[in-house]
């Protein structure tokens, strides 16, 4: 059997109620943080690169650097003419690409104008690098190039082309303040939406368990109460409802299994056959509702005398009783129906039509022996009854005994007078 199977229902329910609730939180921590990872990585792609940034910039560096570069070395003689030329293209080739790639980026409402315009200048400033190229391809001498002039040209597409870059680092921060706001409202509401998931699952969760353990508390107690009614109902068939001793069906269960404990263990074994002597005289003067009163304060006797667990006394039928003693050996035997003699005539239930006695009075059959595999139950009982009738023929209000069980060999019987 597993972990969850060798758990009672309390704890099965708790232990799925501790998995839903910790798998909630797992989801929400995990969400939170993939959430912040989503933000780290749009933050880092849209706004922390500046894409459009960098594109200026190259703009502004190639012209500072490749074009200014290149036209001061062939000045100075620094470079061949077909290095000048193959610079001046490879740079304006580079501005007119990365130029191409901004403005392919969004452009909002009002940006379109100063675009445009910063387009025209840097059309305008490559045309002129252009004009320098044409002149060194028809021969032209480097030295003759005016420097004051590039830088002029430089220094203005400079100014041009600073104002978009700052305009683009300024629109990338209000974007990153907008995304960050959003994105904090966002996370407010998934945590929320999310808090309020995990809350009515829990509460959920409580009250479906509470209601089981409920359920499961009436179940306990229902078959506490019907376990308790199915004892009073088996005590109840296998007790005589007018004496409250044992019955005749308890009597065929607990013989049985006592005979064979005894044989088992072969240890002693005592059944008594007993009468009410002249009951049907008694009835016949003194009518049925005292003869049950009769009844009852025999059994009462018995159950006075007779404590023992191993004791086991049964009404087997009208005014005819018997019992069972256990580990009892003769002797004790012999105390026990003297006894039962003796305290239901100290009784003094007056009997008017008994020929032995001016009270109530029984005659006793007593079967004594140790308990072996030759013991035949029936002949115990047999003997029992034998002894009984004996106890009658010699006077009534007697006991007889006898410890011959044997079916082959005639039994020897001591019948003693109470």
């Amino acid at each position: 059997m597993n972990f969850i199977e060798a758990l009672k229902l309390k704890s099965k329910l708790f232990f799925i109620f501790i998995i839903i609730t910790v798998g909630l939180l797992f989801i929400g921590i995990m969400g939170a943080i993939n959430l912040n990872s989503m933000k780290k990585n749009l933050d880092s792609l849209y706004f922390g690169s500046f894409v459009p940034v960098i594109e200026l910039n190259t703009i502004l560096q190639t012209y500072h650097g490749n074009l200014a570069s290149s036209i001061y070395k062939a000045k100075n003689m620094q470079i061949t003419p077909y290095g000048v030329k193959l610079q001046i293209k490879l740079s304006i080739n580079t501005i007119e690409r990365e130029w191409k790639n901004y403005e392919a980026h969004f452009k909002r409402n009002g940006e379109a104008e100063y675009v445009e315009y910063v387009a025209a200048e840097i059309k305008d400033t490559n045309r002129y690098f252009y004009t320098i190229l044409e002149a060194i391809e028809n021969g032209h001498d480097a030295k003759d190039l005016v420097m004051s002039n590039v830088e002029k040209k430089i220094t203005h597409i400079h100014e041009v082309v600073n104002k978009l870059i700052d305009y683009e680092v300024e629109v990338a921060k209000y974007e990153r303040k907008a995304f960050l706001n959003v994105y904090g409202s966002i996370l407010l509401k998934v945590g929320s939406i999310l808090g309020i998931v995990i809350f009515s699952v829990m509460i959920i969760s409580f009250y479906v368990f509470k209601s089981i353990q409920s359920n499961q508390t009436a179940l306990e107690i229902a078959t506490k109460k019907l376990k308790i009614a199915n004892k009073k109902l088996e005590n109840a068939s296998y007790t005589d409802t007018l004496t409250g001793l044992h019955n005749r069906r308890y009597f065929n269960l607990i013989y049985d299994r006592e005979i064979k404990r005894a044989k088992r263990n072969h240890s002693y074994i005592t059944f008594m056959m007993l009468d009410i002597d002249y009951f049907k005289q008694y009835n016949d003067t003194y009518g049925h509702i005292e003869g049950d009163a009769a009844l009852k304060s025999v059994a009462k006797v018995f159950k006075d005398i007779l404590k023992r667990p191993s004791d086991f006394v049964f009404r087997l039928g009208g005014e005819e009783f018997g019992i069972l003693l256990t580990e009892t050996p003769e002797s004790n035997s012999t105390v026990v129906a003297s006894n039962i003699c003796d305290a239901i005539k100290a009784r003094e239930i007056k009997h008017a039509g008994s020929k032995v006695n001016n009270f109530l009075t029984v005659s006793i059959g007593v079967a004594c022996c140790i308990a072996d595999e030759a013991l035949n139950e029936e002949v115990l009982i047999s003997r029992a009854d034998e002894m009984l009738y004996s106890a009658k023929e010699r006077g009534r209000d007697r006991y007889s005994i006898t410890t011959n069980i044997s079916v082959a060999t005639p039994h020897v019987a001591e019948e003693t007078s109470a």
